[in-house]
């Protein structure tokens, strides 16, 4: 049985990999921690190294192109993000 989701046999969503899950674990830490500590800045961090490293799986090993696709917007987004923060 495949836990892929399929809509008309294109895999658009697959269960969470484990850089997915390093980012969820890494949000939920930024979430319940002080923001001006240093707890959050880390898990703020590696939220986003995590992330980048699964939207460049995607982008790179995707099984189709809505998966490539959706890597290489992620890896946009997370870069405006990243600007923002730190600008």
């Amino acid at each position: 049985m495949s836990r892929d989701l399929k809509i008309r046999g294109y895999t658009v969503g697959q269960s969470p990999n484990p850089p997915l899950w390093v980012a969820l674990a890494a949000l939920l830490v930024a979430l319940l921690s002080d923001r001006a500590g240093a707890v959050n800045d880390v898990a703020r961090a590696v939220l986003y190294v995590a992330l980048v490293i699964w939207a460049y799986e995607e982008a790179a090993r995707g099984v189709n192109g809505f998966r490539k696709a959706l890597g290489a917007v992620a890896l946009v987004l997370i870069v405006f993000a990243v600007a923002r923060a730190l600008g």
